[in-house]
């Protein structure tokens, strides 16, 4: 089972940018699907956007034309590039395997901070 640590969260300006890495502890070759998810206080988590094993990408509304997710699979690693944040992207983001949404299992997330 796919172990995912995520780092790169922070505080930031409206307006500004943040990149957050997801390092795996296994291969993520085999693995359908990874995403990043978020979560603000007193919200459902919610998908941010997510992408194949081979590299075709979904995106929530809310992030469309702002976010870009990309994975490396020979370096185990997901990235989520964030443009043009906005107050309404503060939360802790996650992420995870499809597998690992359906089993409910989640890690610390990171937590992004974006202030007006």
């Amino acid at each position: 089972q796919v172990r995912l640590v995520e780092s790169g969260g922070g505080l930031v300006q409206t307006g500004g940018s943040l990149s957050l890495s997801c390092s795996a502890s296994i291969a993520i070759n085999n693995v359908q699907l990874v995403g990043w998810y978020r979560q603000a206080p007193g919200k459902q988590r919610e998908t941010v956007a997510n992408i194949s094993k081979h590299g075709i990408t979904n995106y929530g509304d809310s992030v469309k034309g702002r976010f870009t997710i990309s994975r490396e699979d020979y370096k185990g690693t997901v990235y989520l590039q964030m443009n043009s944040l906005k107050p309404e992207d503060t939360a802790v983001y996650y992420c995870n395997t499809e597998l690992g949404v359906q089993l409910n299992k989640w890690g610390q997330g990171t937590q992004v901070t974006v202030s007006s």
